[in-house]
């Protein structure tokens, strides 16, 4: 009953340690906010940026595979290179063991296990006082108290004077088989929690109570580094080769960084022993956590200046084999074992929406070719193309509302949760002015079948009209995902305003025609075509006026 009792304490403890550092993660996350994408500004520089870059956002956000998945979605929507990311993943390796030494210092130096249960409290009461608007701080506030709850559990519970897990200290005495162990361990864990940090305290933790020496809880340490790597590689599932690269660079790194300590085991624990003055088991803590930060700053040092040659090396692992799925549309969202940031994931929904206004863009200009070429050329080699991407438009728009509605389900700042409301708006929008693209080439296809005879002045008069519709598009495309100030949404209105004159005009002369006897069927799908062409301004204005709330 004692070890039944014990393992559950174990797990609950360790539940708290885990959910404090995730909420603490997700709280400072959200009252960032769209603040986190704006440090693209310094990620995209050179490799030294880059580096500062990934260490200050993982310093930040408490979470280095946060921060990978992060760059790898930046890197699947094109907004950064694989080159770029090098540097910021090399960064973040170095700022996720800023966390070990939070855990020595608060942990088991200050024993802010303490004032946990008051902090928990005082994050409580700023997140319902609505009037301070600080609820993700509060909720930033609770995860560090909780965190430091669940690490004070932890530590009654592994305390060797209970016996349970005294198993443990076996692996202390098996030389390098048992160093081996601790690796493979460490490796274990750290990919079941998400976290080379929670492990760290957990490792730090142990070895504080005594349950397990310098050696295994090094070699558990070591081991994490390859554990760590799983989020990258679930960001870069089902995305496009650069981002697998980068997170080819995350692995590899992390899987060199692992066999250099381990071969060079003994001579980097007694460096970190001369960095620490004092016998290991005096402060093995402050061993742990040098021994975290020591391996990963001098590997990415060396690292650093060799990005090029990384980078290479990952394009030849990895080779570009970006290829079209033909007609069916593919986007996941990808789980990451809890370390879900919202603003990699609306960086990647921004880059499909993106992908959807180029697709308009192919689709009108198809559709006007056949206005100038009315002819069975025009069915032979547009039609069908035109109706695969009607159907590819129709599977963007459902696959990426599920998108978003997931995405709803992260923990949003205000701002982003309006964000995803304006995406949907102009996915919908983009989805229709497919609809009405595909429409008009129905009519022309109806009116070449039925050979329809049009009098050449009539179309002369659509010329100037489309090229309106189609500087609609061209102002959606070049101000997509993108604020508009008062004065280009001016702009708007003034093609928008242009298009309603021109289709009044065209309606009108339309009418005077069918009084003066011309052909009904005629006239009434010329004013068909007219219609559904100033649909399509239409919605590019309705995209114009969302973009304004962007």
């Amino acid at each position: 009953m004692n070890v039944v009792v014990t393992i559950l304490q174990l797990v609950g403890s360790l539940s708290f340690l885990l959910f404090g550092m995730k909420m603490l993660s997700e709280g400072i996350q959200k009252s960032a906010g769209e603040k986190l994408q704006s440090a693209l500004n310094f990620m995209t520089g050179n490799r030294f940026l880059g580096f500062v870059t990934g260490l200050a956002l993982t310093f930040v956000i408490q979470s280095s595979g946060a921060t990978t998945a992060m760059e790898v979605s930046f890197v699947n929507a094109g907004l950064m290179t694989v080159q770029q990311s090098v540097g910021v993943t090399l960064g973040a390796n170095v700022g996720t063991t800023i966390t070990a030494w939070l855990v020595v210092f608060f942990g088991f130096n200050f024993k802010i296990s303490t004032f946990a249960i008051p902090i928990f409290g005082l994050g409580y009461i700023i997140t319902i006082i609505k009037k301070l608007k600080k609820k993700s701080i509060g909720e930033a506030i609770m995860g560090f108290g909780m965190l430091f709850i669940g690490l004070s559990w932890l530590s009654d519970t592994i305390d060797p004077k209970n016996g349970a897990l005294n198993f443990l200290m076996r692996f202390n005495d098996m030389g390098v088989l048992g160093i081996i162990i601790g690796v493979i361990a460490g490796i274990v864990i750290t990919a079941l929690i998400h976290s080379s940090s929670a492990e760290s305290a957990i490792v730090i933790t142990m070895a504080h109570g005594g349950l397990i020496n310098w050696e295994f809880a090094a070699a558990l340490v070591i081991g994490s580094n390859i554990g760590s790597t799983i989020d990258a590689v679930l960001a870069s599932m089902n995305s496009n080769s650069a981002a697998k690269q980068t997170a080819m660079v995350h692995v590899l790194f992390n899987v060199a960084t692992v066999i250099l300590a381990c071969i060079f085991f003994t001579p980097f624990l007694h460096l970190v022993d001369i960095v620490i003055p004092g016998a290991p088991e005096e402060n093995i803590t402050y061993h742990i956590a040098a021994l975290h930060t020591i391996l990963k700053t001098i590997t990415s040092l060396a690292c650093l200046p060799f990005t090029y040659q990384i980078t290479k090396l990952v394009e030849f692992l990895v080779k570009d084999k970006d290829a079209s799925h033909g007609n069916e549309y593919v986007l996941e969202f990808n789980e990451t074992g809890g370390r879900e940031n919202a603003t990699m994931y609306i960086v990647r929904a921004e880059k499909e929406v993106q992908d959807m206004t180029v697709l308009v863009t192919e689709m009108f200009e198809g559709v006007k070719k056949g206005f100038s070429d009315r002819s069975q050329t025009f069915i032979d080699e547009h039609f069908e193309r035109l109706t695969q991407q009607e159907d590819y438009a129709d599977q963007m728009k459902e696959k990426l509302t599920n998108y978003l509605v997931h995405c709803a389900r992260l923990p949003l700042s205000k701002k982003q949760e309006e964000s995803l409301i304006i995406i949907q708006q102009i996915v919908d929008d983009l989805e229709e002015m497919t609809d009405d693209c595909y429409n008009v080439a129905l009519l022309l296809k109806k009116s070449i079948e039925k050979n329809m005879s049009f009098n050449q002045e009539d179309m002369d008069r659509l010329d100037p009209y489309l090229d309106l519709a189609r500087q609609s598009m061209v102002f959606v495309s070049t101000n997509i995902n993108k604020h508009l100030d008062e004065d280009k949404l001016t702009i708007a209105k003034e093609i928008e305003t242009q298009i309603d004159v021109f289709r009044h005009n065209l309606k009108k002369v339309a009418r005077k025609r069918l009084e003066s006897g011309a052909n009904v069927k005629t006239e009434l799908l010329y004013i068909d075509l007219v219609r559904q062409i100033e649909k399509f301004g239409d919605r590019a204005f309705s995209i114009a006026n969302a973009l304004r709330e962007f």
